[in-house]
């Protein structure tokens, strides 16, 4: 049996900006790659927003159904785990069959329908969480299980509580959408698995989330990290590592990463300011470097500000971007020291020794930016949070303007 593993497609990043086709093209030439395989596996983030707006739906749509429309590839779903045949639509195994898991971005309130269930529900794909099947061909038996993404603090709990355990006679994998130590994704929120505390006994540990690749055995169970197939938090180790997904064949117990190469390339660069040369300078020789080549699409360019001189920095990085904007999608991340960023890294530092969520931790910040701006309006900070995380800008944007008074005004539910 020959198994494609992929991850964080992040459909609907960038929209409304340059990038907003990245994501369904990068994601179509992995599914265009990996239609050679007998089960698909996607380990969570599909989606870039809890809610995806309907373009962002028809578009992923669109790839996803790519698989579909294959001839069947023999696969047999012979036995579920904690999942009822019900749950699965028999249009699932007319191609090669999808089987996902959500992620970070996908996760919703209790009750409520996240994306990825939502695509099993209209036959796109399998949706594991807390569960799992075993598939068959030619007498090759795997088992797949699955919890996708919870808060990190809670991960250990729920992985405990659900104790998944490996199935006789059969190649087993685990997969997850979580942080593990030591692959931290954010530092904001420290995880609560390691290498030392994941199930025991399984062939192969699948885990999303990381957006950079690799693989690793952990006591004779490998450990897979399929990456991301686009650039979203622009990280320098993401400019080091292609992006593309993995192949297993199971039989021969053989992985192989297959490398995507029609994306748009990523360059992350460091400037250190000194006396000599002006910011201006700095940057023209980074991207003199970088533009000697031809690029099918403008490429991603991040350069890092280092140093103490803050005086009409910001001025001067807004006008190298517009000057490169016709070659190259450019930004900047400083690392200026000045009083008021090393006050804020302060904050940053306590709420992070509090071991708080992200959640809690993004709260935390939007309070304490709405006073020190001195916003004044009757509006709830937990619903222009919520707002802010679905996507929502606009209309938080007018709340706190006060061009819209309150959700609920408009007849909106919180």
């Amino acid at each position: 049996m020959k198994i494609s593993i992929l991850s964080d497609f992040h459909f609907g990043h960038g929209w409304n900006t340059e990038l907003e086709e990245d994501s369904f093209q990068n994601a179509q030439e992995a599914i265009e790659k990996a239609v050679n395989s007998d089960v698909i596996l996607i380990a969570g983030d599909l989606f870039n927003s809890r809610t995806p707006s309907t373009e962002v739906w028809a578009k992923a749509l669109r790839v996803l159904s790519k698989p579909l429309l294959c001839n069947p590839t023999g696969v047999m779903i012979t036995d579920t785990i904690k999942k009822t045949l019900e749950d699965i639509s028999r249009r699932t195994l007319l191609g090669i069959p999808i089987i996902a898991i959500h992620g970070t971005h996908e996760r919703r309130g209790k009750g409520q329908i996240n994306a990825i269930e939502a695509l099993e529900q209209a036959g796109f794909l399998v949706y594991l969480h807390c569960n799992g099947l075993v598939l068959e061909k030619d007498d090759e038996r795997v088992a797949i299980q699955g919890m996708s993404g919870v808060p990190e603090r809670y991960a250990k709990q729920v992985l405990d509580k659900w104790n998944p355990q490996p199935i006789e006679g059969c190649y087993n994998i685990l997969m997850l959408h979580q942080s593990i130590e030591p692959y931290v994704y954010s530092p904001l929120e420290p995880p609560s698995l390691n290498l030392s505390n994941l199930p025991k006994g399984f062939d192969l540990i699948i885990d999303g989330h990381i957006h950079t690749h690799g693989l690793r055995d952990i006591d004779g169970t490998t450990l897979l990290m399929p990456g991301s197939t686009i650039v979203t938090q622009l990280k320098e180790e993401e400019s080091r590592t292609p992006k593309g997904f993995y192949q297993l064949d199971v039989s021969e117990r053989k992985f192989t990463f297959v490398e995507l190469k029609r994306i748009r390339r990523f360059f992350f660069r460091e400037i250190v300011l000194d006396e000599d040369k002006t910011i201006g300078e700095l940057v023209d020789e980074e991207m003199d470097s970088i533009l000697t080549k031809t690029f099918e699409k403008k490429p991603l360019v991040r350069i890092r500000i280092v140093g103490k001189k803050s005086t009409m920095i910001d001025r001067e990085l807004k006008e190298k971007e517009k000057e490169y904007r016709e070659r190259a999608i450019l930004s900047f991340l400083k690392r200026v020291e000045t009083p008021e960023v090393m006050e804020k890294l302060e904050i940053l530092k306590k709420m992070r020794e509090e071991r708080i969520s992200l959640e809690e931790m993004g709260m935390r910040l939007l309070h304490e930016n709405l006073k020190n701006m001195k916003f004044k309006g009757e509006f709830n900070p937990t619903d222009i949070f919520r707002l802010l995380s679905e996507g929502e800008v606009e209309r938080a944007f007018n709340i706190l303007t006060q061009e819209q008074k309150t959700l609920r005004y408009f007849g909106d539910t919180v």
